[in-house]
């Protein structure tokens, strides 16, 4: 008798390690599969300093300013990405212009690099944690708390409380994709999977 309680236990604790397993399995897959289609913002603060912490918020919107003009109209990641790389200079000196207009005298550095991201919830949608391709922009030494969201597709416009067009932002994305990262909270949960699953198996 004991033999078969033992027995439907194993069989239990086995059936939920397979859920377990695939759902890690599709959550990795999702954010790999949005992963192809985003390029995320990151902008470093110089300092935790009031004063930084606001520039930070200046220099991101006059940085968003100039990427969204000039990723208008483009679908695809790989144009979008090629257009921000020749544009990374002028990025860095919009940021700069921005700096100096507010009185300070901090270098700025814009590059496109692959970094990892938290599960991060944002107005109207959320991504899942892993690994992205980012437009980065450090300001001064960089010590500062960040700020990230999406510079393509255009998700996020220079004001935390702006939305961007649904429509026209998310038009790089397939219904899938735009169902995943609007969905109900439920997503937000899976996509906590994502975090999981890496910190077993590593953030590759």
């Amino acid at each position: 008798m004991i033999s078969k309680r033992l027995h439907r236990w194993e069989c239990a604790a086995l059936s939920a390690l397979s859920l377990v397993l695939l759902s890690g399995v599709w959550a990795a897959g999702s954010q790999s599969a949005l992963a192809d289609k985003v390029v995320r913002l990151h902008v470093i603060a110089n300092s935790d300093e009031a004063a930084d912490q606001a520039l930070k918020l200046q220099v991101r919107d006059a940085v968003l300013a100039e990427a969204g003009a000039a990723l208008g109209g483009i679908t695809d990641r790989a144009e979008a990405e090629a257009v921000l790389s020749a544009r990374l200079t002028r990025l860095a000196e919009v940021g700069e212009q921005t700096v100096a207009e507010a009185g300070y005298d901090y270098p700025v550095a814009v590059s496109l690099t692959d970094h990892w991201f938290p599960t991060r919830e944002y107005t109207g949608f959320s991504l899942p944690a892993g690994t992205y391709r980012a437009l980065r922009v450090v300001i001064g030494a960089g010590a500062g708390e960040n700020w990230w969201c999406v510079v393509f597709p255009p998700l996020c416009l220079g004001a935390v409380t702006e939305q961007a067009d649904a429509k026209e932002a998310l038009a790089a994305l397939t219904e899938d994709e735009i169902a995943l990262i609007t969905g109900a909270e439920g997503y937000v949960l899976r996509f906590k999977l994502v975090e999981w699953w890496q910190s077993l198996f590593g953030r590759r």
